[in-house]
């Protein structure tokens, strides 16, 4: 082992043999001073009385020398393709936003403007919270908060009605005989301000008005009806309301019908017995009670024990968050029946309601300017219907010739049961429509034509003429 020698007291300056000193390792001197240097050949060597062994470390090869690896050629593509797609996707991105923009600007200044078409806004329903009060306590606190809410949403309606008297010994005599009753503002469009009511409340009316929350009374005009869900929409014109009532008034929220359930409470808004705006309160007692009217048709209605009494058809009935969930529109009275009321649920009205708010509204027009449809006719009413099967309407005999009817798709024989979507019972609506559209104007007539023994029902269209001076008379 090399080393010993450092240890050894003894030791003196050695001498090599047998090699010369580039050839072997051993100690050299150098300027006085001993070295250890490479002598290859020599195995083994004196060094004073002791001989050492030599490593020959000629078979150990050198270390290699690291070079510098390269980077995976792998690698080299992969981040090669991420930055190309980097690139395409920015360029593509900023391209399509571009196109787009381009498309919206020309689209918003050369593209058609539609018409605005009004509908009935529903609010939505809330997330489902355990209350701490049971409902049947809620019902019986102090709902004035709920009313104060809704009250400026719900109007009371002044109507003049024809009531036409027949007479066993003479003609039939005409009366005006004032009614009231109830509306709810559903919304307004660019110029007037849209109500909801029953159509009972507003049929054969001649003057209409209406009456808000701060007591402010303007006139109003029909806009459409549906007889047979008994619903109607009367419109103000917004010029006709000041500023003060339209920061007074504001249109109803309205809920969904179809959550209700049998046993949740409800108040009822409306104009009972025509003394001014009164409120109600009660339960849901049944949904969906068929229920049928004087004139034989039958609906299904909201039942409740809330007091609905004559003025407030029309009305709102309100669920506990003061949302609209049905219209007032009659009561069961007999001296056996008590706490027997009825509305018309708001979920099943809404599409009629969005369609009658969007039809013309009705004003009537000098005479010398009224439609004249050119036909002679007669009424089909509950008894031919049950007699014969023959549809409820106008039954056609004549077309009287040069007339608008002449010029039309209509035929004798056939029954017209609407008249530009309104529905027609007697020639009393016909002959009261034809006072709001002027002479010129294009109408849609749905009728039934017999056709093999079965009535068809089909649309015919009818650009109406102008009365002449003795029709006029």
């Amino acid at each position: 082992m090399y080393g010993d020698h450092r240890e050894d007291k003894n030791w003196e300056n050695p001498a090599e043999e047998g090699r010369s000193q580039e050839e072997s390792w051993g100690w050299q001197e150098a300027d006085g001073q001993y070295r250890w240097s490479r002598q290859d050949s020599v195995k083994e060597e004196k060094m004073g009385d002791r001989e050492y062994n030599r490593m020959d470390r000629s078979y150990i090869p050198s270390e290699p020398v690291k070079m510098p690896g390269k980077k995976s050629s792998m690698a080299a593509k992969a981040a090669g393709i991420t930055a190309a797609a980097l690139l395409f996707g920015t360029v593509a991105g900023g391209t399509m936003f571009g196109v787009n923009t381009a498309g919206e600007f020309l689209r918003d200044k050369y593209a058609p403007k539609e018409e605005t078409r009004v509908t009935l806004e529903t609010a939505k329903a809330p997330e489902a919270k355990e209350s701490a009060i049971p409902a049947s306590t809620t019902l019986m606190t102090d709902v004035s908060s709920i009313v104060k809410s809704a009250m400026p949403s719900v109007v009371a309606i002044t109507n003049t009605m024809i009531l036409e008297q027949r007479s066993w010994f003479g003609p039939s005599q005409r009366y005006e005989v004032p009614s009231s009753g109830s509306g709810i503002i559903v919304g307004q469009n660019d110029n007037e301000l849209l109500i909801v009511t029953n159509n009972h409340v507003v049929e054969d009316s001649k003057e209409l008005s209406v009456t808000f929350i701060n007591d402010t009374t303007v006139s109003a005009a029909i806009k459409g009806t549906d007889s047979e869900s008994d619903l109607a929409i009367i419109a103000i014109p917004l010029s006709e309301i000041d500023s003060e009532t339209m920061g007074e008034i504001k249109v109803a929220t309205m809920g969904d019908s179809d959550a209700l359930e049998v046993g949740q409470g409800v108040i009822a808004i409306g104009n009972a017995l025509g003394y001014g705006q009164s409120v109600t309160v009660g339960y849901v007692s049944a949904i969906n009670r068929e229920v049928k009217s004087q004139d034989s048709t039958s609906r299904n209605l909201l039942q409740t024990d809330a007091a609905i009494n004559p003025g407030n058809s029309g009305g709102a009935l309100l669920n506990m968050r003061g949302e609209v969930i049905g219209i007032n529109a009659a009561k069961y009275s007999s001296t056996e029946v008590e706490g027997m009321g009825y509305a018309i649920p708001i979920s099943k009205a809404k599409d009629i309601i969005d369609d009658l708010m969007n039809r013309k509204t009705r004003v009537e027009l000098d005479v010398n300017k009224q439609g004249y449809l050119g036909i002679q006719a007669v009424n089909i009413d509950d008894t031919t219907v049950a007699m014969y099967g023959m549809p409820k309407g106008v039954y056609v005999y004549k077309i009287m010739e040069g007339g608008a009817a002449a010029n039309s798709g209509l035929r004798e024989k056939d029954i017209i049961t609407k008249f530009d979507g309104q529905t027609i019972r007697s020639k009393t609506d016909l002959q009261e429509m034809l006072t709001y559209y002027e002479g010129g104007s294009v109408v849609t007539l749905t009728v039934y034509s017999l056709e093999n023994g079965e009535y068809v029902e089909r649309t015919v269209e009818v650009t109406l003429d102008y009365k002449t001076e003795a029709e006029s008379n």
